[in-house]
């Protein structure tokens, strides 16, 4: 059984204590095994807290094992950014393998294969196996090369591997049953040639490649993998994977398990379409914390924590669905409430000039960082005769239900004093470039008497306070499944995703924020110090999270 009683339980558990229970295994050995072509997103995230929580759990082992069979599309950044990412999310693989290192035993085992009349090269092109093979509702035909002598197909995969045909000119294929209801059975290739391909870890060793459904099964059994984990779509394919394992000389046959992938609103999650966005610029790379890619999440501000929260409460199961963006983006703020140090920062300045305060007087007042955890001290912010408070807290005029500065009215600084509006001045255009307030100085720490204050709005003083650059960043897309009805899902991309703000004031410790560090800017949200473009002494903050769900009561069209 596990080892961590308070272990979330779901239906592969339930299979794991079963198999633990009846003696068919004494330990559990699970694998989390990425194609290096593209970075890790959060769906991967669900598999890799799947795979590596069992093996941690029960205990067990856990391998990170590449599957990288196509060298065309494969990159070594590719292989350490996922490295980094299983990394960060907490984890450490008990063994590193890439499906290339088992290369010459999936030719042998191809050899077995042809050996034991079970595998034939195939002279049909893509079009005509496409042709051959049927539909859902029509059977297929065999191949015309489908017969070849044992000999003949030995020494035609032979020249294959010897580099003497062209791409696409040979195939080597099971031969199963062309007439399956299930088409992956309908004699599917194992093999394919290409050419001129540098891969990664074999070079140019290598111009006939296997295909995943072949070399995946193998590389589970010449692990040891007790349960082969897999989303929904792979399900189809399963009968493939005991086919390959049960016409070769193998000893470990591994059990494959499918759950549902994990879909998630306002984000695309394929592959294709995930590196279009970058390959097109719609978005800054990989990296761009409007994507739903780990390393995206990660710049934004998203925590391990977080994002193994969200996995383990989305939870396992064979029901396809589609996750609420609202549920990622509760995880971040139930983790970054309890956590994150609180800081004043006004994103669109006015000027506040306090007219009875004494010109060349300062205080430095005590504020604590945490409301709700005292242990997190309390820190020092600079009073003056001139402030900054943001303009969306001022209105000329407003009704009762305006809780801010009003023109006439009264509010609490916080950590400071109440002030009164007294004048609104603008310019030529009309527009507002200053406050004359007064203050009440009996108010540091008290409620004035007889007196009812609007409300408390934060503010920094303008003597004191530093410029920076806040990202306010937001769903990449406005609409909750984008591309839906085959339009083009590049249509759905929200306009407003990223509004940069240049001449925000902050508190002046906030300048010496170090790159990663999170901080819930007091009414705005929370905030982290961008790890890629802020400098020592002029931070970049990137918004991960509003400290509200704005998009809640958006209604699809």
């Amino acid at each position: 059984m596990s080892g961590d009683s308070g272990a979330p339980t779901n239906f592969i558990r339930q299979i794991i204590d079963d198999d633990l229970a009846s003696g068919k295994h004494a330990r559990i050995h699970t694998r989390f095994p990425p194609e290096p072509n593209g970075y890790l997103h959060i769906g991967h995230a669900k598999s890799i807290v799947l795979n590596f929580g069992i093996a941690q759990d029960y205990p067990g082992s856990c391998n990170l094992r590449f599957d990288d069979t196509n060298p065309a599309k494969e990159e070594e950044e590719f292989v350490e950014a996922i490295k980094d990412d299983v990394r960060w999310l907490g984890y450490d693989w008990d063994a590193l393998r890439f499906a290339s290192d088992y290369f010459e035993q999936l030719y042998e085992y191809a050899l077995e294969l042809i050996r034991s009349g079970k595998a034939f090269v195939c002279d049909l092109d893509a079009e005509q196996v496409r042709e051959y093979r049927g539909t859902l509702t029509e059977p297929g035909r065999p191949s015309p090369y489908r017969d070849r002598s044992i000999e003949e197909n030995l020494d035609l995969f032979q020249r294959m591997r010897a580099g003497d045909f062209p791409d696409g000119s040979r195939t080597l294929r099971a031969k199963i049953d062309m007439a399956s209801p299930n088409i992956n059975m309908r004699d599917p290739a194992l093999y394919r040639i290409r050419h001129g391909l540098i891969h990664h870890q074999t070079g140019a060793e290598w111009c006939i490649y296997p295909m995943y459904d072949y070399t995946h099964p193998i590389s589970d059994a010449l692990e040891g993998i007790t349960h082969s984990l897999c989303t929904l779509e792979f399900e189809d394919h399963r009968p493939l994977y005991d086919w390959v394992l049960d016409n070769i000389t193998i000893a470990c046959h591994p059990r494959q398990i499918e759950f549902s992938r994990l879909n998630l609103e306002y984000t695309v999650m394929s592959k294709r379409r995930l590196t279009q966005l970058v390959q097109e610029k719609h978005v800054s790379g990989w990296n761009d914390p409007r994507m739903p890619t780990i390393a995206g999440l990660r710049r934004r501000g998203y925590t391990p924590e977080a994002i193994r929260s969200f996995c383990e409460a989305v939870g396992v199961t064979k029901s396809e669905g589609t996750v609420e963006m609202g549920v990622l983006e509760n995880s971040i703020r139930g983790h970054l409430d309890a956590v994150a140090p609180r800081r004043m920062v006004v994103l669109d300045p006015l000027k506040v000039t306090i007219s009875n305060y004494p010109d060349d007087t300062s205080e430095a007042l005590p504020a604590g960082n945490h409301p709700k955890d005292e242990s997190m001290g309390t820190r020092e912010v600079v009073f003056t005769r001139e402030v900054y408070i943001d303009r969306a807290d001022f209105r000329e005029e407003a009704n009762k239900k305006y809780k801010r500065l009003v023109l006439g009215g009264e509010v609490r600084l916080r950590n400071a004093y109440v002030v009164r509006c007294d004048e609104a001045i603008k310019d030529a255009d009309g527009e507002i470039v200053e406050l004359r307030c007064t203050y009440d100085p009996d108010t540091l720490g008290h409620n004035p008497e007889g007196r009812k204050v609007r409300g408390v709005i934060h503010w920094v003083s303008a003597t004191h306070g530093q410029r920076a650059e806040v990202r306010l960043y937001d769903r990449l897309f406005s609409t909750a499944n984008p591309g839906r009805g085959g339009q083009d899902f590049l249509d759905d991309i929200n306009a407003d995703s990223l509004r940069v703000l240049s001449e925000c004031v902050v508190e002046p410790a906030l300048t010496s924020a170090t790159a990663g560090e999170r901080f819930q800017f007091e009414r705005e949200g929370y905030f982290v110090v961008d790890a890629v473009d802020s400098r020592a002494g002029a931070p970049v903050f990137n918004r991960i999270v509003s400290l509200r769900d704005s998009w809640g009561k958006i209604a699809e069209d």
